[in-house]
Formats: structure tokens, sequence, C-alpha cells
């Protein structure tokens, strides 16, 4: 059961109060070169992120935000250190979103000024706390990062911020220690009512960090706590956005293709494990909002019962396979045939549930 949060609304794009968690990325590039900032938007864009943050750290970046805008749907997130009146610059140019942690960009006064420029003009803020930038006080107090310390720094900030009468927030807490990480927002779903934005971060390259990701991540989402998510890597931009839609896929909580592959044994009669790389690719080109559980099974000990239990699927012979949609076997098909046949399967499959609407 997903935990009730209020609603958070981003230029169209809802987060919490029970909507789709979103997945999140961030550009890498200088804001400051338009053309290569917004290269990277549109491409992020084209891969089904929907909401893309970028780092504002000067007067050239915030004058790049219309320009962004004007060339994407996307809703835009303003990544804010230590500069409240850059906070404020981006906010007037018509930015989504604010990112910034009040511990970090001066006094109350300046936090009170940018909570009333963002009410002024409907622009959400998203509270990030991470382990490295603890507000001063707090680090004094636990000594090191600690999840109660990342929680505590985050619920003085939403304090701080409702006392300017300003609560259209999100909430992030985040650390590059996996267990730290899940703590310390299990705390926060537990004392606040806003929006949970999820993520370990400097998670690392793309095998490691995807890992990292998924354990933290996954397993906030599997006890019904987080509304968005970001899956931070030291790769491509987009592979942060695959990454997160994977994690999403793998606990039913969003459409898209899940294939079923076996890890194969001494009984398997044909290469499966390269023939699944070609069919997880081939298949990663059909888009839907529906789960379609695909399986394609090595030998005859589980196969037959893991196929004929997916939507539909294969269970692999020798030279040959049985092919299953909707729990029954439909024909025998030749070992060359079971990607292709898969794929127009899957295609029919979505065709009919449409029709059935």
């Amino acid at each position: 059961m997903r935990r009730e949060s209020k609603t958070v609304t981003v230029r169209g794009v809802t987060i919490g109060g029970g909507s789709r968690i979103t997945v999140q990325s961030m550009t890498n590039a200088d804001t400051a070169d338009r053309d290569a900032t917004l290269a990277q938007i549109r491409a992020l864009e084209r891969c089904g992120c929907d909401i893309v943050r970028f780092t504002v750290n000067s007067a050239e970046a915030v004058a790049n935000i219309p320009y962004f805008l004007e060339h994407t749907k996307l809703p835009l997130v303003a990544d804010i250190h230590f500069d409240y009146k850059l906070a404020i610059d981006a906010a007037e140019a018509g930015i989504s979103k604010l990112r910034i942690n009040p511990g970090n960009i001066g006094g109350d006064d300046r936090v009170r000024a940018v909570a009333k420029t963002c009410a002024r003009l409907g622009v959400p803020v998203r509270v990030g706390v991470n382990g490295g930038s603890l507000a001063k006080k707090i680090a004094e107090k636990y000594g090191a990062p600690t999840a109660e310390a990342l929680a505590e720094s985050a619920l003085e900030s939403i304090r701080l911020l409702e006392r300017f009468d300003f609560d259209d927030l999100v909430v992030s807490v985040k650390s590059s220690d996996v267990r730290m990480m899940i703590e310390a927002n299990r705390i926060l779903a537990r004392e606040c009512p806003y929006p949970l934005h999820l993520g370990v971060t400097e998670a690392g390259p793309r095998r490691t960090g995807l890992v990292k990701g998924a354990i933290g991540i996954g397993a906030l989402l599997a006890d019904g706590i987080g509304d968005t998510i970001r899956v931070s890597l030291s790769d491509d931009v987009t592979e942060e956005v695959e990454a997160g839609k994977s994690i999403l896929r793998a606990l039913g909580l969003s459409g898209g293709i899940n294939l079923i592959s076996c890890p194969t044994c001494g009984r398997c009669r044909t290469d499966l494990i390269a023939r699944a790389r070609s069919l997880e690719q081939k298949l990663a080109a059909v888009k839907t909002d529906r789960v379609v559980n695909v399986a394609l099974m090595g030998c005859a000990v589980n196969g037959p019962g893991e196929a004929a239990g997916a939507d539909l699927g294969c269970a692999c012979g020798d030279g040959d396979a049985l092919l299953f949609v909707g729990g029954k076997t439909v024909g025998r098909i030749a070992e060359d045939e079971i990607e292709e046949t898969l794929l127009t399967e899957v295609k029919k499959w979505l065709a009919n549930q449409a029709e059935s609407k």
C-alpha cells in the first residue's frame, strides 16, 4: 500500500497523492552552454524521463531557462546551492521547480525571500539534504552523518519553510550509504506529509550504481514509500532513466515489458543467454503503459510452468520451443523463430488488450 502524501504539481506532472511514480534525471553539461544542455534535455525526453534537473550556478544559466522551457514540455528543476539570489532569479525566469538545501543558502531572511517568491509565482520547492551538506549545528550534534541526522535536518528545513507559510514541498534525503538512505527516508515517511524523492547519491558507475539504487530505492518502494526517483549514475544521463524505469517495472509499479528468463543450466540445449539479450533489446522498443510478462525459458524443468504463468512465452527444447499465450500452449516453433514470434505475439497481445477495454 502506498504511503499517503500531499500532492505537488510541477508543470502538469503530479508528484505524490497516489499518482504514478515519476523518474527523474539531471543534466551534466554546463547549464550556461545552451546547446549542450538542451541536447541532454531532449535526449532525456526521448527516453521517457518525467522531470529534468540542472545546475543553476550563474546568471548565464538563469538566462537560458526560458529557452529550455520553450523547447521542451518536461518540467525543469533548478538545482541551487549557496546563492539564494539565483533561486529567486530562476523562479522569476519561469523554472518549474527549485531544489534547495535551506541549510546552505544563508540565514532565515534568505530562506524567507525564496519562499515568498515561490509562493507568489506558484513554484514548488524540493528540500534536498545530503550527507555531505548537513546544517552545521546538526552535524555538530551527531558528529557524523547518520539517518537520524539526515531526517532531522530535512524536518528542520520543512518547519522553517512552513513558518514562512510555504508548504508546496517535495522532500529528499540522500546518502551514498544505502542503509542510511533507507532508514532516513523511513523516518521522514513517518514524520512528514510531503511527497518523497528517492535516490542513493554518488552511487558510482552503471553496474554498481544500479545495484545500490535498486536496493535503496527498491526497498522503500516495496514498502509503499516514495513518489519520484532518480538513480544517480556516473554514466550517460539517459542510463539513469532506463535504470529507474527498470526498478519500477520490477516492482510492478509501471508499465512495460517484464522479461522473465532463466539463468540456464546443463539441461539447456539452446544459446538462451544470447537469445535473451537480443530479445530484451527488441522488446525495449515496445512502449506500453501495461505490464506485460514475457517468459523465455531454457528447458522442461521449470520452463513450461513459468512460460504458461506469464502473459506469453516460450519453453525451449532441442531446436524448437513451445509457445504459450495466456497460459495455454498455442503451438511449437523453430528455435530461430523464437525472438520474432515473441515480439509479434507481444504486439498482438497489446492490441487485443486495447480492444477489450
